[in-house]
């Protein structure tokens, strides 16, 4: 096996990274999976375009045929998170070639049912509907492995990257969809996706990635599950991601879901049409990676995010009511354009957000919210254009989307990360003479403090609390001492002395500050007091 496949160094070892925007190019693992993921969305895109134009030929009731676009999306929000999970605690390479079968499968599958004449609208949705269910386990795995191969000075160019991968695939998907469609018919589309899905494969499995088991044992994917929920819970900073970027695909998805139909309203309106409006939006995509590192230093996420929301906006009004090619081909490009601008910042945002051990299903998350939110989006437009008109339902979702993303940045203000994210060496691991078996883990913290700075303690114990359950603690509370004003305890629950053990491998830089921030409260002369005690009360309940 070629040494250019094998695993490069850990990327926090790499110093004075390359910051170009071509960087992560000279990384010979980031190719390969970069070449992968262009074959995969080709696949995508040219799913989505032959099923799409399918349904269309087969009805023109407009929720049928935005309901595609709902039946792709919507595996993507249900089974996000347990493929984040999984993800983060399985073999990710094994993981992401079998995402790639699953999808060559469903593909020869669609083709067979074509070429025999069985297809119906009902068997249609079915089969996208299974289709999305290979793209859900897919996108958090990929995006959890380019931050293990890249430095995370160069994520944003990587990330950027793989926008233009994204963007090249919606021209590379269409077109090729649209010629296979008007020569030799659909079915030959599905089989093409097979084909290039079984080959992605390939590529793959001939990647030489060494899987670190972890010494503690594989995570139960119902406590990765939940630990993931609180890690994002717990952070401001990721839940304004996820609100934006819901905001942002709720209204914005209407475009791509009518698109159909708004080519077939188009004069000579047929598949070539269609194939050239999405090809425009993704050829302005790729042309505005370009200057999205200039972008990012001019304006805040916020400024930047709501401007590319009104550009838009202002997008899908024109789009609307363009009744000529020459009108809409340039408004696709400026939809493409804020698309990856949005998406694309929204994306580094939460990348930067998260630490490497909850990294996938903190993306899987980010997707859920594309996801749920184009499917729900796509309905609701669709149900508003089949009651009204096409082009009344992209101005209405136009307007919704300025204002909700105006409305989100007043009442949610992005103030940054703030915390180093960095892996920490200070914490030791506790030791016990006896190892228990079951029962929930009670750690204790005791500090004794200046009662006069009680309130600014209590503040203090707030970051405290969501650091603890951002790491998978059951629960946390804290005490006061009712006859010693200055004695507080922290009380912390885990669900197991393994999962006790778990929290000190995520704990960081940040949280080594913010330890130190509250033994600087401390008086007494010796270190706070630390008591661990199994709750044997749980141990009695599970033997009942």
């Amino acid at each position: 096996m070629p040494d250019s496949l094998r695993d490069p160094a850990p990327s926090a070892s790499i110093p004075n990274a390359d910051l170009s925007a071509l960087a992560p190019f000279r990384n010979p693992v980031f190719r390969m999976l970069w070449c992968t993921w262009l074959v995969a969305n080709t696949c995508m895109w040219m799913s989505d375009v032959a099923a799409a134009w399918m349904m269309t030929s087969m009805t023109t009731t407009p929720l049928w045929v935005a309901l595609v676009q709902t039946a792709a999306s919507l595996p993507v929000f249900l089974l996000g998170l347990p493929s984040g999970a999984l993800a983060d605690i399985v073999d990710r390479k094994r993981y992401f070639l079998i995402t790639q079968i699953w999808i060559a499968v469903v593909a020869s599958v669609l083709a067979l049912i074509v070429f025999l004449g069985w297809l119906s609208p009902p068997v249609l949705l079915m089969l996208v509907f299974a289709n999305g269910i290979g793209l859900a386990m897919r996108w958090p795995v990929f995006a959890a492995i380019v931050p293990e191969i890249v430095p995370r000075a160069q994520l944003p160019a990587a990330l950027a990257l793989n926008g233009v991968s994204m963007n090249a695939s919606r021209i590379s998907g269409p077109l090729i969809a649209g010629l296979l469609i008007a020569s030799v018919g659909s079915a030959w589309v599905f089989v093409l996706n097979a084909v290039l899905s079984l080959g992605a494969a390939f590529v793959i499995l001939r990647w030489q990635r060494t899987h670190k088991p972890h010494p503690l044992g594989r995570e139960r994917l119902g406590s990765a599950m939940r630990i993931g929920l609180q890690y994002v819970s717990q952070s401001a900073h990721l839940k304004g991601v996820l609100l934006r970027i819901s905001i942002f695909f709720f209204t914005s998805t209407g475009l791509v879901a009518l698109l159909p139909l708004v080519a077939h309203n188009l004069n000579g309106g047929d598949a070539a049409i269609f194939t050239v409006l999405l090809a425009s939006m993704g050829a302005g995509a790729i042309v505005a990676t370009v200057f999205l590192p200039r972008l990012r230093l001019g304006f805040t996420r916020d400024t930047l995010v709501l401007r590319s929301t009104a550009l838009q906006s202002v997008a899908m009004v024109v789009v609307a009511f363009s009744s000529t090619l020459w009108l809409t081909v340039p408004a696709m490009l400026l939809a493409g354009a804020t698309w990856i601008t949005s998406a694309n910042t929204l994306s580094v945002s939460a990348q930067m957000g998260l630490p490497d051990w909850v990294r996938a299903r903190g993306m899987s998350m980010f997707q859920m919210s594309i996801t749920g939110a184009s499917a729900l989006g796509a309905a609701v437009w669709g149900q508003v254009a089949t009651v009204g008109s096409v082009p009344w339902s992209l101005a209405g979702a136009a307007v919704v989307g300025t204002l909700a993303m105006a409305l989100a940045n007043h009442l949610r203000p992005d103030h940054g990360t703030g915390e180093d994210l960095t892996p920490s060496a200070e914490f030791k691991l506790p030791h016990s003479k006896a190892t228990p078996a079951q029962g929930h883990v009670m750690v204790m913290v005791e500090y004794l403090i200046d009662p006069a700075r009680a309130t600014e303690f209590r503040a203090l114990l707030q970051e405290s609390r969501r650091s603890r359950l951002s790491h998978g603690a059951l629960s946390w509370e804290l005490l006061h001492d009712i006859n010693e004003p200055g004695r507080f305890v922290e009380m912390i629950e885990d669900g197991s002395w393994t999962d006790h053990l778990r929290r000190f491998d995520r704990l960081t830089t940040a949280d080594a500050a913010l330890r130190d921030r509250k033994l600087a409260f401390h008086l007494g002369e010796s270190p706070p007091r630390i008591t661990r005690c199994v709750m044997e009360t749980t141990v009695k309940a599970a033997e009942v």
